[in-house]
């Protein structure tokens, strides 16, 4: 006979380029196991349901197929549903559950949102980032439409092949050199390793969802969110609240991993995001924050905030949407584990100095179940 659903669902949403796993790396590495024991020790029996989207997708297109995974977990089984969503997936989750808003051909979104007590979007674009404004030009459109063209294609597919078994190669180099332990080791070990010409690869279907439909590049600019924001609501009955991060402005000092090349390389293009997305719009500011947020904002990330502060994706202002939760000095990528892949500095995708923890980890998702826990409680009440 098959398990029966527990009485509470929590579906964890991916954001832009979302996946659930490529290779061996998970989208929400640790997230899941992290989640599940604070909201065993706040006494909430809940499954927790890692999602899969469209990675560049529109978000209307990426909300439907979010309906339509809930349908397929049993959302409209479950007595209580609530949604964690990532970057992009927090908007996916807020036009789901948006009152009157044509997701599907039926009212299962609304029997969705009928069943949904919480939504908790981390680091989401809520109002934008400048960072879809360099997407959407012709140069960074052509960029993506090459890169996964030339990855999907038969002769594309072996040309990318060769060159992922020779950038293995070189980390395997470096680990017998005693150069080991890097984000190169990593990827070469959990995503490079694992390529295969074989066109039915789930790496390769990632690359031709990506080259199919871009939609969400326009939607995430400030322009575009602005729209969104004009015709998205929330729905009464549901707690909304939001986790934010944010990174001191980079600067460099002296420190021996500076001569490590793959480190400066890495840097180099978070220093690149980073500054990209400090350019807040002239025409489409940022919400400000109430004073005790404003306070919680700064207590938490140790520093002023501005319309410039961002996590190297996502301006931290740009990410409050309704009750403020908490406040990570974090990058977009570790508030979702991605900061010590291989266990040392050099090992995280977006090298941003940050000094996230383990222990700031656990409080950032503890946050998460502590809003989760207290809707469960209200609506036990």
């Amino acid at each position: 006979m098959p398990r029966a659903l527990p009485p509470t669902l929590v579906f964890l949403v991916p954001g832009f380029f979302g996946f659930t796993s490529v290779g061996a790396v998970s989208y929400f590495e640790r997230v899941e196991q992290t989640l599940r024991r604070s909201l065993t020790r706040l006494g909430v029996d809940a499954r927790i349901v890692r999602c899969k989207t469209q990675p560049t997708a529109s978000i209307p297109r990426r909300a439907d197929e979010l309906r339509r995974q809930v349908l397929r977990r049993g959302g409209l089984a479950a007595r209580a549903l609530h949604f964690v969503g990532h970057s992009t997936g927090g908007l996916d989750v807020r036009m789901l559950l948006t009152p009157g808003a044509r997701i599907g051909a039926d009212d299962s979104a609304r029997r969705i949102a009928e069943r949904t007590r919480s939504v908790v979007s981390v680091a989401t674009p809520h109002h934008g980032t400048p960072l879809a404004n360099q997407f959407a030009t012709v140069q960074g459109q052509s960029l993506l439409v090459v890169l996964t063209g030339l990855a999907t294609s038969g002769p594309g597919r072996g040309a990318v092949v060769a060159a992922a078994k020779a950038i293995a190669a070189v980390a395997r180099v470096d680990n017998w050199l005693g150069r080991g332990g890097g984000a190169l080791d990593r990827i070469a070990e959990r995503v490079l390793d694992r390529i295969r010409l074989d066109h039915r690869d789930r790496l390769w279907r990632y690359l031709a969802e990506i080259e199919s439909d871009q939609g969400a590049v326009l939607q995430l600019t400030p322009e575009g969110t602005a729209l969104f924001d004009a015709a998205v609501a929330d729905r009464e009955g549901i707690a909304y609240g939001c986790v934010v991060a944010g990174v001191p402005p980079p600067r460099e000092g002296l420190d021996r991993e500076l001569l490590d090349p793959e480190y400066l390389a890495l840097r180099s293009l978070f220093r690149l995001l980073h500054a990209l997305t400090a350019r807040p719009h002239p025409h489409y500011p940022y919400p400000k924050p109430a004073p005790a947020d404003r306070r919680a904002l700064e207590r938490g990330l140790g520093f002023a905030v501005t319309p410039a502060t961002n996590d190297g994706i996502v301006p931290t202002l740009s990410q409050l949407h309704g009750r403020l939760l908490h406040a990570a000095r974090a990058d977009h990528l570790d508030v979702v584990c991605h900061y010590t892949l291989a266990g040392g500095r050099t090992a995280d995708w977006l090298p941003s100095g940050a000094g996230f923890t383990p222990e700031a980890f656990e409080a950032t998702w503890g946050a998460v179940a502590a809003a989760i826990a207290a809707s469960a409680a209200a609506t036990a009440a």
